[in-house]
């Protein structure tokens, strides 16, 4: 540990998205602003070891995928070669470049890069380990600290191991003839994808009766037509008992629907959960709350129990996704400044970057079953879009939720290809409380992916055009 002092306005503890987005935005509010973290440049979990190089992944995916479907459509193209390691030196330019143009920004904003890990002493105060700073006091603090991948029944994950969590599968370090998946959640079907492009024989282990517990089943049931095709097997209600590793692979053993109890893997990627970074950075040395989850307490100007401490991102509550703490790392600086701002947001939307792709926004249809709301629920099959059949991508569809009085668009949720750019259509009708009619009346492109937004909308007020609305089905 260093033995230099250090005196800071705005001290940040963590430079993921929630963590860089509130130095940025403290630094154009005026105030000094030091950002610690245990990594030299910004980018924090996301995008080292998350979002970034497993997005750079799915998309050589999606191209392998894509050159399998040209035969149907009269292009055959020779059996792919993998070059891993030029793979691997792709996925690191990717995530090289953009950790750069963060460190240019950090720069350019005054921002002051610590690198080292932080524990709280106080509340104004932290210690820093493995820096050359020893202590930094500060008047307003952001804890940004993310969150880590919960480990299978304590085993620890080690570089080398054939038991990995995300990181580790991003490193690509081989192709392994098997793969199980433990987790039926986002992280686990996009690694899974990735491998199973590559040429592995991917099997995915759920403990409960359906993957994507997030998502409406109609979303996931189109993605799981696909995922029959590219996996070796799914097993739900099953629970892995143990994982032991040898030199020729993991020897798992099953307990529930699987064909046989004792199996062995080349790898296997956990993928059961994140848990918040909360422990062991000092908090109870403050007056900050923690819930019995582990997130850190916050209203919704992201202020702790704490007056001088803030909290963002995944350590402050789900859902753990980096566009979430894109906007809390924003208001953070706001509020430290003054600004009457808050995390208000009526939508979130999320996605996953599967092949297809299934995206959400705002209210889903099975949340509002459940509270007995009164909806009206809209579906557009892409079996009617041309530019689906212009693509080939027919096994999609498009909803809408809406309030059956007023037309106002609830929820939206979309599985089929390139989701993740027609979602934010859906979540900013949601935010400007939009209704059917808007949709509906705004000329789309033709053809395109995102007039199935349009005609979703239309089938509510009884304007759609490439499908019998309502009105013509019931009188039939």
């Amino acid at each position: 540990m260093g033995e230099s002092n250090y005196e800071t306005e705005v001290l940040i503890v963590g430079a993921g998205p929630g963590g860089y987005s509130a130095a940025f935005r403290a630094a154009d509010l005026g105030m000094e602003v030091t950002l610690v973290d245990m990594e030299k440049r910004p980018g924090g979990e996301c995008l080292f070891r998350g979002c970034i190089p497993s997005k750079t992944l799915l998309y050589l995916a999606e191209l392998l995928f894509d050159a399998q479907r040209s035969g149907e459509m009269g292009v055959t193209f020779d059996n792919p070669q993998i070059d891993l390691d030029r793979i691997r030196a792709w996925k690191d330019q990717v995530v090289d470049k953009l950790t750069s143009g963060l460190l240019t920004l950090s720069k350019r904003r005054k921002v002051q890069l610590v690198q080292g890990r932080a524990i709280f002493e106080g509340s104004d105060r932290v210690r820093l380990e493995n820096s050359e700073i020893g202590q930094i006091r500060f008047r307003h603090a952001i804890i940004a600290t993310g969150s880590y991948t919960t480990p299978f029944r304590d085993i620890p994950f080690v570089k080398g191991s054939r038991i990995m969590d995300s990181a580790g599968a991003l490193e690509l370090p081989d192709i392994p003839r098997s793969l199980l998946v433990l987790g039926g959640g986002y992280i686990g079907l996009e690694m899974g994808t990735v491998y199973a492009a590559l040429g592995s024989r991917v099997t995915v282990a759920v403990h409960g009766d359906r993957l994507l517990r997030g998502a409406d089943q109609d979303l996931t049931n189109v993605l799981l037509f696909r995922l029959k095709e590219i996996f070796e097997a799914i097993h739900y209600n099953t629970n892995v008992l143990s994982l032991k590793e040898h030199n020729e692979g993991v020897d798992v053993k099953f307990e529930g629907e699987v064909n046989k109890a004792e199996q062995t893997f080349d790898r296997v990627l956990v993928a059961i959960g994140r848990r918040p970074n909360s422990g062991k950075i000092g908090l109870e040395k403050t007056r900050v709350k923690v819930d019995e989850q582990g997130f850190v307490v916050v209203d919704e100007q992201r202020r702790t129990t704490d007056g001088n401490i803030l909290a963002v991102g995944d350590v402050a509550g789900e859902p753990l996704l980096a566009h979430k703490a894109f906007r809390e790392g924003k208001v953070a600086a706001e509020v430290i400044k003054g600004k009457p701002s808050a995390f208000d947001v009526q939508a979130i939307p999320a996605v996953v970057y599967t092949d297809p792709q299934v995206a959400w926004a705002g209210l889903r249809e099975e949340q509002a079953r459940k509270e007995n709301r009164n909806i009206k629920v809209e579906r557009y099959l892409w079996k009617f879009s041309s530019r689906a059949a212009t693509m080939g991508v027919l096994d999609g569809v498009t909803k809408m939720i809406l309030n059956p009085e007023t037309g106002r668009i609830l929820g939206v949720g979309i599985c089929g290809r390139n989701v993740e750019g027609l979602i934010s259509e859906g979540t900013l009708a949601i935010e400007m409380g939009a209704v059917a009619q808007d949709l509906g009346l705004t000329i789309h492109p033709h053809p395109t992916l995102s007039e199935m937004m349009m005609e979703t909308a239309e089938l509510f007020t009884g304007t759609v055009t490439h499908v019998l609305p309502e009105k013509h089905l019931t009188s039939d």
